[in-house]
């Protein structure tokens, strides 16, 4: 039986030390931000070759100073770091996904400056050996793609944990694709927040959600791409779902501190690690996990090539490897990381970050906002559900799309006015989502709408991996 790596502590102090402590600094106004970037094969109907993947990352690296590097189990590159500025170049589960994540910085429009230094360098490697990078939050080539995860023991473990879905049965709805780490993108943001700050935020944000959905849906999925927002179902229907609390929106308003500790401690965890070894098993809610005495797992066994059954003893640190997935997600960073975007298309890579850091900014007149809102909250739907119906192709004829015009663009001008507060000339981000708001589209409905109209997969991956377009949009 693996034995616990140190003396247990109760889990009131474990929950607060991860999460609660990085909250009591001085307050920042840093922002962090993750792109994830397919790589996709410009050959119709081929697959991601892998060692194109690594000679492109080989030739970034002679260019950029990234020198802290981590390899996988085949000695493949999967990681480099800039200890200067914190920027990672990654592969985000799979060598069919690039990674670019930049160090907390108070100045998005500096972070984007060095945005613009990698990519062309990035895109241009990949194209001389017939792949390319993308702005989309399917992978196009997702059909055809190896559905390998990095060879390492927290991807291993990952895609062995959400194919194991087969053993809790039809409820939830699990899909069929347990392997979507492997091809659905999210361009993920970072701000800081502070105690008395964090649950207004939750809160504020949970309630933006239908909102963000209508601009920023950029994950088309199901048989008639009736799923703008793909990704949201790929999560809440895997293993992840398996407890609605650990993924997805919140189904409450939170109260206070108190409110976001209970939450926290509904979540379930399914992994963690003793003596270097990555241990899974049944998805378990916090509280449960702890009272347990011990509990049967699983690890992988790199010399006999297959995985063991084992026995642990739960305790409080643990709670280290506790992995929500919410779209407001408290980090042991001392910030709300925002999930639900889709990856956009490059040339609009950085919006969602300046989205967020302008309303972090105003987040008591977001409240206000929204809580009179009735273009879509008023006629019987919560937050979750309004998400769930704007991510969709088809709306009801409950929503106003005028007077959802005139909201979406107040939005937009508190965020501006958030980013005008913060002093670093960032509102000219925002723009391209004036004429999203105006027309009441997103990268996916145009996606959607260029493959009805006879244009190729790959004409349209080109056009949202170029940092700049001059394609005219035909939907309205």
């Amino acid at each position: 039986m693996f034995e616990p790596p140190d003396t247990i502590t109760d889990l009131a102090s474990a929950i607060d030390r991860r999460f609660f402590a990085p909250l009591r600094r001085p307050p920042t106004r840093r922002v962090g931000v993750e792109l994830e970037l397919p790589v996709w094969n410009l050959t119709p109907g081929e697959a991601t070759d892998f060692d194109a993947v690594h000679a492109a990352t080989e030739e970034f690296l002679a260019r950029f100073d990234f020198p802290d590097t981590a390899l996988d189990d085949t000695g493949a590159l999967y990681r480099a770091r800039a200890p200067k500025t914190g920027d990672e170049l990654s592969f985000d589960c799979s060598f069919n996904t690039l990674e670019l994540s930049f160090g907390p910085d108070e100045d998005l429009t500096a972070v984007h400056a060095r945005f613009l230094d990698y990519y062309p360098v990035l895109q241009e490697a990949f194209n001389r050996r017939g792949h390319a990078l993308t702005g989309m939050g399917i992978n196009p080539r997702w059909r055809e793609n190896r559905p390998e995860p990095i060879g390492n023991g927290r991807y291993r473990m990952l895609l062995h944990h959400l194919k194991s879905y087969s053993k809790y049965g039809g409820s939830p709805r699990f899909h069929d694709h347990p392997d979507f780490g492997l091809f659905s993108c999210a361009s993920q943001a970072q701000v800081d927040v502070c105690e008395n700050t964090v649950v207004p935020t939750i809160n504020a944000f949970n309630t933006l959600e239908p909102f963000k959905a209508v601009l920023f849906a950029n994950s088309p999925f199901g048989d008639r791409g009736e799923f703008l927002c793909g990704r949201d179902q790929l999560w809440s229907h895997s293993l992840h779902g398996l407890n609605p609390h650990n993924c997805g929106m919140y189904g409450v308003t939170l109260r206070s501190l108190t409110d976001l500790v209970g939450y926290l401690e509904s979540t379930s965890i399914y992994c963690t690690e003793r003596s270097g070894w990555y241990l899974n098993f049944e998805p378990i809610p916090l509280t449960e996990y702890i009272a347990k005495g011990t509990i049967v797992a699983e690890y992988w066994d790199g010399k006999a090539q297959t995985h063991r059954r084992c026995l642990f003893a739960p305790h409080a640190q643990d709670v280290a490897w506790l992995r929500p997935f919410k779209f407001e997600d408290l980090t042991q960073r001392g910030t709300i990381e925002f999930r639900s975007v889709c990856e956009q298309p490059v040339q609009d890579a950085f919006i969602p970050a300046a989205f967020h850091a302008g309303l972090a900014e105003c987040v008591d007149e977001l409240v206000d906002l929204l809580s009179t809102d009735t273009s879509l909250y008023g006629h019987g739907y919560g937050a979750a559900e309004l998400r769930g119906i704007m991510a969709r192709r088809a709306w009801p004829a409950f929503i106003d799309r005028p007077a959802l015009v005139m909201q979406l663009h107040r939005i937009l001008d508190l965020s501006a006015k958030g980013l005008a507060r913060r002093g670093f000339g960032e509102e000219p981000l925002l723009d391209p989502l004036r004429r999203r708001a105006d027309m009441l589209t997103n990268p996916a409905l145009e996606q959607l709408d260029r493959l009805a109209h006879g244009e190729s997969i790959e004409n349209i991956a080109r056009d949202y991996g170029a940092l700049s377009s001059g394609k005219k949009v035909r939907h309205a």
